[in-house]
Order: structure tokens, then C-alpha cells, then sequence
């Protein structure tokens, strides 16, 4: 992986941010897709409705709330996840090593009940998330993630860094009858800092990084696929979110970075045998022909809670993409065992 002539990673200017809220001073929240990103979300001003028209109770606005941030680091030698959750009753955070060369995963995880032991930030702007004795940190400022990470296989201390021309992709959408999502993603970013894999320092400049955001009121029982990646691909970064199930009314959150170019896609499909994942490669394409890929799984970080209301099938795979996306001057750039993630999601909370 070598770093490619594209990136210029010191920003003349900061991300441009909107001075408000995601929510309107009528207490809704604003839907689409932006440029700009919000300082906050303003979730303390959102209107929450039952079924009826009613305001929702304090208790239902509180504990309906959800809220997710993931960020992925790829070397040569590793694929690292980083992740902390907050589902009210409970939080939940991840950090897992998987090594290329020998196919094995390491996980270090955590559960905290009621907010005891962790934190997040109601604004993908501002703020920080942490949990257990800040052995996971990330911190925003201005829209730009600093990840600082501190566990037995990993330590770090980076900024995921982006050309000033990169915008990520940002976005609401309605979420069934009353609730809306908000998510905020950027793939196929550099890092700048320190990052050591049992003790031994990484060359940042053959790493790359992506962040996901994503909060709201979703639905109850929900569930998703998603793929992400991020690469070098003819000296240019590659980077590709592709999600289904929880971002399609009206938008959805298909997007194709290449170099600079942020190029939106179309609605994609995720053709597998969930009951066999390995046994057959899956592809996964979107509606406008951009983008065909198959994917072989290698590994797997996964996790099954069914514990009173709540349940939880998680699977997320680790495996190899092959085919091509299309950039916006009709150019097929071709992808050959690129490793990347692809997610497998049902919860109920």
C-alpha cells in the first residue's frame, strides 16, 4: 500500500460546519443530504410524537435514542475495528486486531449497563466518546476524528485526515412512522500520528482510515446489511459505504470515494446465504451499475445477546472484494483482493 500522489492531508480550512442544530426550532429534524455538517444534533429540542399524534414521555424520548461510531484502520499487516454503542440500557464498545498474513482475530470488548463506564457524544462535530478507563477515545473537533486507543494488542494516538476537496457524506432520513436516522461516514482517509501493534510502531503513511456516525431514533426491531473498504487502487484512494435496510426513504447512503470525487450511488443489493456465509461468494451491487463486487469472508467478529427485550445478532466479516466501481468520467477501476468489511446486523432494543 503506498500513499498516493492525491492526498494533500494538511486542510487550508477546517470541515465546513452549519452553526445549528440538526433539529429545527420546530423541533423536527431537517431531511437530506448535506454538504455542511451541524454542530450538533440538538436532540434536546426534538419533538418526540407517539403513535397518536401525543408527545412521547421524557422516559420514551430518552431511552428510544441510539447511537454508533465505528472507525476502521487498515495497514499492509492489519485490519483494526474500533467501536463504542449506546443503546440507553446498555453500551457497548470493541476493539478488535485481525492479522492479514495468519487470519486469526483478537477482540478486546465491553459491556456497561445504564451509562455507568462509558460515554458518547450527541454531536458528530463536537465532543468525545470513551469507554472502559478510556481505552477507546474518540474525539471530534470541527468534524475531524482524533482516535486514541489503549489495550493489550493496540495503541494509538491518530487523526483521520482528509484532503480539503474530500467531503464526507452526510445525512437524515425518516425512520419508520416517528423516529429519523442521522449518519455521518468518510472512507479512504489518512492517518497522522502514532500507531504501534504489539509494540511495534506502524508507518502511518501506508494506513488508511474510515469513521461512521450514526444516531437517532430508529426503528425497534431493525436490521442491515453494510460493506465498507478502503485502498489504494492505480495509486488512488478507494474508498466505498454501501448499506441496506436502514437509510432508504427518500435518500440512502451509498457512496463511492475516489481521490477527491465523492460520487453518490445507487440503491445497492446484497445477494448471500446467511445460514452459509462461507460456503458461497456474495455479491454486492448497486442499482446504477457503479459499482459489482463479489465477496469471499475469511473471518468473522461477531456477537448474540437475547436477554429479555433485547436481542442481537451481530455478524461483521472480514473478507476480500472483487470487481470494479465506476468513477464519474465512465472510468472502471477494477478491484482485486482488497480486504474490507461487510456487516450482518438484526437487533431488537
Amino acid at each position: 500500500m503506498s500513499n498516493p500522489k492525491w492526498r494533500n492531508f494538511i486542510r487550508s480550512e477546517s470541515v465546513r460546519l452549519h452553526q445549528g442544530s440538526l433539529i429545527t426550532d420546530a423541533g423536527q429534524p431537517q431531511f437530506g443530504q448535506f454538504d455542511n455538517l451541524f454542530s450538533d444534533l440538538g436532540i434536546d429540542k426534538f419533538k418526540y410524537f407517539n403513535e397518536m399524534d401525543g408527545l412521547a414521555s421524557r422516559w420514551a424520548k430518552y431511552f428510544h435514542y441510539k447511537q454508533f461510531q465505528f472507525v476502521c484502520i487498515v495497514t499492509p499487516d492489519y485490519l483494526i475495528g474500533i467501536a463504542i454503542a449506546d443503546i440507553r440500557y446498555l453500551g457497548s464498545g470493541f476493539c478488535y486486531l485481525y492479522e492479514i498474513e495468519s487470519n486469526t482475530l483478537h477482540e478486546e470488548s465491553w459491556l456497561r449497563p445504564m451509562n455507568l463506564g462509558y460515554q458518547t457524544t450527541p454531536s458528530s462535530s463536537f465532543g468525545q466518546a470513551s469507554i472502559h478507563h478510556n481505552a477507546i477515545q474518540f474525539l471530534i473537533h470541527e468534524g475531524e476524528w482524533r482516535v486514541k486507543i489503549n489495550t493489550n494488542g493496540v495503541q494509538c494516538d491518530v487523526q483521520l485526515t482528509a484532503d480539503q476537496e474530500s467531503y464526507p457524506l452526510a445525512m437524515c432520513t425518516p425512520t419508520g412512522y416517528r423516529g429519523w436516522t442521522y449518519t455521518q461516514k468518510h472512507n479512504a482517509l489518512g492517518l497522522a500520528g502514532e500507531l504501534k501493534v504489539r509494540g511495534q510502531t506502524q508507518d502511518i503513511t501506508r494506513c488508511l482510515a474510515s469513521y461512521d456516525f450514526s444516531a437517532g431514533y430508529m426503528r425497534r426491531e431493525t436490521s442491515w446489511r453494510w460493506a465498507s473498504l478502503n485502498a489504494v487502487v492505480e495509486g488512488v484512494g478507494v474508498g466505498l459505504n454501501l448499506a441496506q435496510g436502514v437509510n432508504e426513504t427518500g435518500e440512502c447512503e451509498n457512496v463511492l470515494w475516489i481521490g477527491n470525487q465523492r460520487i453518490h450511488l445507487g440503491l445497492v443489493n446484497f445477494v448471500f446465504d446467511r445460514h452459509k456465509p462461507y460456503e458461497q461468494t456474495w455479491r454486492v451491487s448497486t442499482k446504477d451499475g457503479r459499482v459489482d463486487l463479489q465477496f469471499k469472508p475469511i473471518n468473522t467478529r461477531k456477537e448474540k445477546m437475547n436477554v429479555y427485550f433485547l436481542k442481537s445478532n451481530f455478524r461483521q466479516f472480514i473478507g476480500h472484494f472483487e470487481g470494479y466501481v465506476i468513477d464519474t468520467s465512465g472510468h472502471r477501476v477494477e478491484l482485486n483482493q482488497v480486504i474490507g468489511l461487510v456487516e450482518d446486523h438484526y437487533a431488537k432494543w
